[in-house]
């Protein structure tokens, strides 16, 4: 490696580890406080940057960010769905994944948020959509054995009770009975 590939990895490192001390913050502050408190004047200062550096990284402001933060909470529910699999099968599985997707809703309901309700570009089951979510469907696509309908429907089960639990609308100590219907239903044939 030569000296100016040295350098152009380092400037590479110094740019994803700024871009991420953005998202970090972005992500902190929403669940501190709310979307509604994430302004990139407040990431820059955050930061210790201007908001043209900022700019720099995100060029679509506020809304740049808050997709890179749902991609991530993407990633980290697709790792939360696949550990939950782990050692299961069948209905077992379905039941560990649905569980795992209802306290990752409890447990993170900023990014949650970001990945559900706010305005970014997320198609789920489309041909060249990002990583991290075809990550985060075909970890449930896992759990299911199912085609691209199939998964479509009980992620949306799952993200209708992760929402009617958020919100208190579900009778908590009902949340197992729940949880063992999800896996009735969706259970693969054997």
């Amino acid at each position: 490696m030569t000296r100016v590939d040295g350098k152009h990895e380092d400037r590479r490192a110094r740019l994803a580890e700024r871009r991420q001390q953005i998202v970090d913050q972005a992500r902190a502050t929403a669940e501190a406080e709310g979307w509604a408190a994430v302004t990139t004047r407040r990431l820059a200062d955050a930061i210790g940057y201007t908001q043209p550096v900022l700019y720099g990284h995100f060029p679509g402001g506020k809304t740049e960010v808050m997709s890179a933060v749902a991609l991530q909470g993407f990633a980290e529910l697709a790792s939360s769905c696949r550990a939950a699999t782990d050692g299961h099968g069948g209905r077992g599985a379905v039941e560990a994944v649905a569980r795992a997707y209802l306290d990752f809703a409890a447990h993170h309901p900023a990014l949650y948020e970001a990945m559900f309700r706010l305005p970014i570009e997320a198609h789920f089951a489309v041909e060249g959509n990002e990583a991290e979510l075809r990550a985060g469907f075909d970890a449930l696509a896992v759990a299911v054995h199912g085609d691209g309908t199939t998964t479509e429907l009980f992620w949306s089960v799952l993200h209708g009770l992760g929402e009617l639990e958020r919100s208190g609308r579900l009778r908590p100590e009902h949340r197992a009975e729940r949880i063992s219907e999800v896996g009735a239903r969706f259970a693969p044939a054997p």
